[in-house]
């Protein structure tokens, strides 16, 4: 799975709210609400936010794991 918990700490680190993204980088609300419940995001909102927060991908996301895909893993092995 993949999370944008790492986005948020970006975010703070770099003194940009998300409301700044909202207003000043016209960023959508319902982009960063997908953000925050991890769901599918386009890669074009991802490059984005790494122009503005002049970051890596890995400082806006991570890849997780789930019980799921380590269950399917195991059984192939």
């Amino acid at each position: 799975m993949i999370k944008y918990d790492p986005l948020w700490d970006t975010l703070k680190k770099r003194g940009i709210s998300q409301y700044s993204l909202i207003k000043d980088y016209g960023i959508d609300k319902a982009q960063l609400q997908r953000l925050r419940s991890n769901m599918v995001v386009k890669t074009m909102i991802l490059n984005r936010l790494c122009t503005i927060l002049d970051c890596r991908i890995e400082d806006i996301m991570v890849y997780v794991p789930d019980a799921k895909e380590t269950e399917q893993k195991q059984e192939k092995q």
